[in-house]
């Protein structure tokens, strides 16, 4: 017989319980704590006890740590906060159009956790106001523009909203003819997999409203293979039984997700697990972000160096980076120049636009790479390449 003081944890279910304050880290030391509640005053600091567990505390460069754990060098003067130019973008409160046919939409401003690199790390600070709760001039605008065909849940992290208040999004936007695809960014499958596990209301929602020619897909936001734990990929699993369609993207992050078998390993193992690495974004450069960021040049040879590990279904990733102006993929690298091609456009004269620039082994964002002179961007035309 059990002792009395003992409490069963049969048909209990788990789940994640925020970690919200340094001090309460009791791996940290005291010295520790109050260094690095300097850099969490700034740049805030949000984890859960599921996550923290997967930290090897003994290894003090462990990834784990470092994607959650503030670092002193957050407080580098590198960076701005909007390093995108989303302001430029917004077109309502919490809502932004930048593509033809994708909106935006701001549903949320927190997260199941912070990653320390995050580009909008600037909704989590004070003074914020970015993020709308009422959906409906977003809806609104939506429907007025029926070349939106898709529409992307984004923040903060939508799936930290309750069931309800989640549906009630997706119900409007089904109800728009127009919008073919909903997509949820979300870090939730990887943070805390058990807001999936322990909801099967949730999967009823996705069930409902993801059809067979209008999908949902969960934007899924692995970093490392070590967050691939048997929760997570039981929630990718009911995930995908509800008709969702599941694939991942990430920041290629130093320390993180750069060395070129862990990338292997992780887009490998996402592709046993029927979830398409979709994009891996060179790191934005974001304040605080100094000490995350590689050279563009570096990056791109690591992640050549990871594709060489894997299968073709492994690999199907496009290597880029969200500039102000668009997405630009990352096609190649010789002695002398960088290729970038634009894979999204925030103007119509750029789609699929081939650019040349000099290498820079130095550079880490479009505008410290200088164009080849005498180039003929102004002539490209789809199909056709014009190198000097």
């Amino acid at each position: 017989m059990e002792p009395k003081n003992k409490r069963s944890s049969i048909g209990k279910k788990k789940r994640a319980r925020f970690v919200l304050n340094i001090d309460k880290i009791r791996h940290l030391s005291d010295e520790e704590k109050k260094r690095l509640k300097e850099v969490a005053d700034i740049y805030p600091f949000r984890a859960n006890d599921y996550y923290l567990n997967l930290i090897n505390w003994h290894d003090p460069h462990d990834p784990i740590r470092r994607l959650i754990i503030p670092h002193e060098n957050e407080l580098n003067q590198w960076g701005e906060l909007d390093a995108s130019k989303e302001h430029a973008i917004t077109v309502r409160k919490g809502v932004q159009h930048k593509y033809g046919s994708t909106v935006l939409l701001l549903v949320n401003e927190v997260c199941a956790a912070f990653c320390r690199y995050c580009f909008r790390k600037r909704l989590f600070m004070n003074g914020n106001d970015e993020v709308s709760y009422d959906i409906e001039p977003g809806i609104e605008y939506i429907r007025q523009h029926p070349e939106v065909n898709n529409v992307l849940l984004t923040g903060g992290d939508p799936m930290i909203l309750p069931t309800p208040k989640l549906e009630k999004i997706i119900k409007a936007l089904r109800e728009i003819d127009h919008v073919r695809i909903i997509r949820i960014g979300s870090k939730m499958t990887a943070f805390n997999p058990f807001r999936f596990i322990n909801d099967p209301a949730l999967m009823e929602v996705f069930k409902k409203y993801s059809l067979v020619d209008k999908r949902i897909y969960m934007v899924c936001h692995f970093d490392h293979p070590r967050e691939l734990t048997a929760e997570a990929r039981q929630a990718v699993d009911i995930l995908l039984k509800a008709g969702v369609v599941c694939i991942n993207q990430n920041p290629i992050i130093r320390g993180i997700s750069d060395e070129p078998q862990v990338m292997a390993d992780l887009w490998n193992e996402l592709s046993f697990m029927g979830v398409q690495q979709y994009y891996v974004f060179q790191c934005r450069p974001t304040v605080g972000n100094d000490l995350y960021s590689l050279p563009i040049v570096e990056a791109y040879r690591r992640i050549e160096e990871a594709k060489k590990h894997c299968s073709g279904l492994a690999k199907r990733l496009k290597y880029t980076m969200s500039h102000e102006s668009g997405k630009i993929e990352i096609i190649g690298v010789d002695k002398k120049y960088i290729y970038l091609k634009y894979h999204r456009a925030k103007h119509q004269k750029d789609e699929q636009r081939l650019l040349v620039c000099h290498r820079d082994d130095s550079a880490r964002w479009l505008d410290q790479l200088k164009p080849v002179d005498g180039y003929r961007n102004d002539y490209y035309q789809p199909g056709y390449y014009y190198l000097m």
